[in-house]
């Protein structure tokens, strides 16, 4: 269902979803950005899988190299959802961005409209999830790991959405309607 240029208004020019490994963020935005007039998902991945050699993991062994690939895939989504909205088109950047790093994206997204959706299903729900994907996101980490350093550390910016009950229909609904959420003020979770 596409929602009128009025309707699509109530979401800022960028929208970013993010959450842990396997949290929906992909299949949420996606269905988000079908119900906009005008718009583009944007997958922050894509730019690690640009890299053909020399690419590290964002695991434990590989931090330094892998964080530093990381700030240059997020300043480069950053950049590209700023062009898209420059455009006229609203964007849903759709990424792992966690701890002090969402900070930093916001930071990167300053001065334009932009929203934060966090999705933060369960540990469980997330391990669950993680089990019906044809891809693994876990590598050093466990879903029950990387969720606890996940809510002590990432600034409680934006909606913070438990989804651990929702389909992605509802997840969708709530965050068109709580969608002034995603701009200002403290997290509900």
């Amino acid at each position: 269902m596409r929602l009128s240029r009025d309707a699509a208004v109530s979401l800022p020019n960028v929208l970013v979803v993010t959450g842990i490994m396997a949290a929906g963020k992909s299949t949420v935005a996606q269905a988000i950005a079908e119900r906009l007039p005008r718009a583009v998902h944007l997958h922050g991945d894509v730019f690690r899988k640009m890299i053909v050699t020399g690419r590290v993991a964002m695991e434990p062994e590989t931090m330094r190299e892998g964080e530093a690939q990381l700030l240059l895939r997020y300043e480069l989504a950053a950049t590209a959802a700023r062009r898209y909205a420059e455009a006229a088109f609203q964007v849903v950047w759709q990424d792992v961005i966690l701890g002090p790093h969402l900070r930093m994206v916001a930071d990167m997204l300053s001065g334009i409209d932009f929203g934060i959706v966090v999705l933060c299903p369960s540990p469980t729900v997330v391990a669950e999830r993680e089990k019906a994907r044809p891809k693994t996101g876990y590598g050093g980490w466990t879903p029950e790991m990387l969720d606890t350093g996940f809510r002590a550390s990432t600034p409680r910016l934006g909606l913070w959405l438990d989804t651990s009950a929702l389909d992605v229909t509802q997840t969708v609904d709530a965050v068109f309607a709580r969608a002034g959420e995603t701009r200002t003020g403290p997290a509900a979770v």
